[in-house]
């Protein structure tokens, strides 16, 4: 038994598919399934059910399963501890952060980073939020930037700050002129909305539940178009295909009128979001958070309400 493949059954029970687990771990399919195959053999049990397009987690398997989850932890908390009487500021940290917050704090960031703790690179991945607390489980992140509410992780939490969301409009829009915009109000326009994935698409269904409908139904697809970025988002909006809601983090100047996209802000209850950093419970470096949380705390981002005094909290 190795920690490969504890690393590669984890990975199978996650992905419910042995090509997208394969993907995840960064190896071909059949060194995979090679590897599981000879963990089962070595082990005198069937861990997954094979058979049709998604693979099944037997009961017992759901058991080994957890226990190398655990046993992963561990194993990098070892790494950790062997470390912990170095300086934890000293070597690289992975951290990870999603695509809605990463083109709009990561510059201010990682400048901020480089002059105060030049000897601390960020090694920086950008992806949606489940695939990021999949990667801190494992201990292939130190830490990561996300946004509230996420499903049931273990991590230890750390808000940094809440951020307001804003509608954005096509720069000849009958609403371009308005001090403000109900969420009553978009139900009926067309609407912009990131694809499956982004936890900020869940947060703006929210806000417009009514949209839900029309952005699963094949017949409503005329009412809600999909994009693969909040840029791209953007610059469909200033084409006149439609509106968007935006963080307010991606809107450096409310009140720019040069462009094609205007700006109006929610009417109250203003519909905002909650950006956090988690890390694992086992990670020693906790200088080394203390620091990057600083860092954030010190980045300039337009319209957000920074949280000093935020308290740790466990998932």
């Amino acid at each position: 038994m190795t920690l490969t493949e504890l690393k590669y059954i984890v990975a199978v029970a996650r992905q419910k598919h042995f090509g997208h687990a394969a993907e995840a771990c960064f190896v071909a399919q059949p060194t995979l399934s090679v590897a599981i195959k000879k963990l089962e053999d070595e082990l005198g049990v069937i861990i997954f059910e094979r058979g049709g397009t998604e693979v099944s987690v037997t009961p017992l398997g759901a058991q080994i399963v957890a226990q190398a989850e655990r046993v992963l932890e561990q194993t990098a908390a070892i790494k950790e501890i062997a470390s912990q009487n170095k300086d934890p500021l000293s070597g690289p940290l992975r951290l990870g952060i999603i695509y809605t917050i990463g083109p709009y704090l990561l510059p201010s960031l990682v400048k901020t980073m480089i002059e105060t703790v030049p000897q601390m690179p960020l090694i920086l991945q950008e992806n949606f939020t489940t695939r990021l607390i999949e990667l801190l489980r494992q201990g292939e992140l130190d830490a990561a930037i996300m946004a509230l509410p996420f499903p049931e992780h273990g991590l230890i939490v750390q808000p940094l700050y809440d951020e307001e969301f804003v509608i954005a409009l096509p720069k000849h829009h009958k609403w371009a002129e308005r001090k403000e915009i109900t969420a009553q109000d978009l139900k009926t326009e067309t609407m912009l909305l990131l694809g499956n994935g982004h936890c900020f698409r869940d947060q703006v269904l929210e806000v417009c539940p009514e949209m839900s409908r029309f952005s699963t139904a094949g017949d409503g697809i005329a009412r809600t178009f999909e994009g693969s970025s909040l840029e791209t988002i953007r610059h469909m909006v200033s084409s006149g295909i439609g509106i968007t809601v935006l963080p307010q983090a991606s809107v450096p100047d409310m009140n720019a009128k040069d462009g094609m996209v205007r700006y109006v802000p929610f009417a109250k209850p203003i519909p905002s979001r909650r950006v956090v950093i988690a890390w694992r419970k086992s990670f020693t470096r906790q200088a080394a958070i203390d620091t990057v949380r600083k860092a954030v705390l010190a980045c300039n981002l337009p319209g957000v309400d920074m949280l000093h005094e935020a308290e740790v909290t466990e998932g």
